[in-house]
């Protein structure tokens, strides 16, 4: 008897999950009711996953569902999230961005790359694995979240109740780096960029008061000018470039598969760190910040109208830090780079950047063995992950944990992430179906592992 394929439909099914604007940034104003529809469709869409799988619900926006494997050892925990952030068609989108619609081979709208798109090849597999009637060889848990965009408390809460069990996980996988075609200016091969760490993120306020009055008559500095000072003095030197474990062996892991001078070139820079760390912080942009701790102003406040002086103006910066600082570190080279005691700055929000995973043992190589499945034309390479994720919660307890969502994406869909026109192709979803299928066919076996339920607990369905 031949085991069915997987089943038609899987952009239709994306289309649907788009159609409901889970955006969590605006949870004041919308309410939690397209949340639920969300996960009433997902019931709806994935019947053997809502049959055969235990849910719970951790916090009103977190959803936890246990695979039960046919042995032990430590779990594998999928991880994804459903929150999207806005999206207005004024901004100039091609079609509406809550639309779903599917075109030109491809589903477009918000949240089909980040993060439902990901999330739905997760389910695609397990459902067509179910339907073949397999069971892994350990636990699988897939963990979704509904307020990744703002700050990932439902992850957090659904990490702590792992770390309280005592579920220690084989390896974690979230969203992060993706299939591409060009992952350096001087690398031209499709790569399968694999998130062995990331960056921390930092979020400060800079403010500063001052006397107010007419325009006609201002101080030396107003507190909308020494707050701009302030900004001006955040120069991306204010930082060292260091180039991270991580981004020597990316350049390790492509230097087989170049030619010609620009071989040498990896190998030279893979083995020589302080090299790499200046060429790339020369290079700008993403090279850039592989290697330094970036600095970006996002929200200026200052003034009631245009001939008032403001008595107070403010500034929210947004960093990610780099290996080898801290927080409290990061906020110490702010101080000294604005050099103004009339400048305060608050910490808004923050975590230090994560460990670097291993990329010499078996988590990784499944994740490799399973790119080559889906994308066998690919280079698997570790990177660091330069954005924040969910997965950052599990750094405190679980030691292997990965980023990487098995879609392609061009440079131009890499831009319609949290921007307009996002979209992702038909071909890239079946292919992050296969990924998934096949990681999880090639699970090994565990040794015996405790039931990841307290006593007297049972899972809700």
């Amino acid at each position: 008897m031949t085991a069915p394929g997987p089943r038609p439909g899987a952009a239709e099914r994306l289309a649907r999950m788009v159609q409901l604007p889970t955006v969590s940034a605006e949870l004041a104003e919308r309410g939690l009711a397209d949340f639920e529809r969300f996960r009433m469709l997902l019931g709806e869409l994935y019947p053997l996953v809502t049959e055969h799988l235990e849910l719970e619900q951790v916090t009103e926006l977190g959803l936890l569902y246990r695979w039960r494997g046919s042995g032990g050892g430590d779990p594998l925990v999928l991880m994804a999230h459903f929150d999207v952030v806005p999206a207005a068609e004024r901004d100039g989108w091609r079609v509406p961005p809550f639309e779903g619609r599917i075109a030109d081979g491809a589903v477009w709208g918000r949240g089909t790359l980040d993060d439902k798109g990901p999330l739905l090849v997760i389910l695609e597999a397990v459902e067509n694995l179910l339907a073949e009637g397999f069971v892994p060889p350990r636990d699988v848990y897939l963990s979704f979240g509904g307020d990744e965009e703002s700050h990932g408390a439902a992850a957090r809460a659904i990490s702590d109740l792992l770390h309280e069990r005592g579920i220690v996980p084989w390896l974690v996988l979230d969203e992060g780096g993706a299939v591409v075609d060009a992952p350096l200016p001087f690398v031209r091969v499709p790569a399968a960029m694999i998130g062995v760490g990331e960056k921390g993120v930092l979020t400060v306020r800079l403010s500063a008061r001052s006397d107010g009055g007419h325009a006609s008559a201002p101080p030396p500095l107003t507190a909308a000018s020494r707050v701009g000072r302030a900004l001006a003095r955040l120069r991306p030197t204010v930082f060292p470039a260091r180039a991270p474990r991580s981004t020597r062996q990316m350049l390790a892991a492509f230097a087989p598969h170049v030619r010609g001078p620009a071989r040498l070139l990896l190998r030279v820079l893979a083995g020589a760190p302080w090299l790499t760390a200046r060429l790339f912080a020369a290079l700008g942009g993403e090279p850039a910040a592989l290697v330094r701790t970036t600095v970006a102003p996002t929200m200026l406040q200052a003034g009631s109208a245009h001939n008032v002086l403001p008595a107070e103006a403010s500034a929210v910066v947004n960093l990610r830090i780099a290996g080898g600082e801290t927080i409290h570190s990061t906020v110490r080279r702010l101080r000294r780079a604005v050099r103004d005691r009339l400048v305060t700055i608050e910490v808004i929000e923050g975590s230090d950047p994560s460990p670097e995973s291993p990329v010499d043992d078996a988590r990784f190589a499944a994740i490799a063995a399973a790119v080559e499945v889906a994308y066998p034309d690919a280079v698997p390479a570790p990177y660091l992950m330069m954005a924040a994720t969910d997965s950052r919660w599990f750094h405190r307890f679980a030691p292997a944990v990965y980023r990487f969502a098995p879609l392609a994406m061009t440079a131009a869909q890499r831009a319609g992430i949290h921007g307009v026109d996002e979209h992702v192709t038909i071909d890239s979803l079946e292919r992050g179906e296969r990924f998934h299928r096949a990681l999880l066919r090639t699970l090994p076996a565990g040794a015996p592992a405790s039931d990841g339920l307290p006593p007297g607990a049972t899972a809700r369905r």
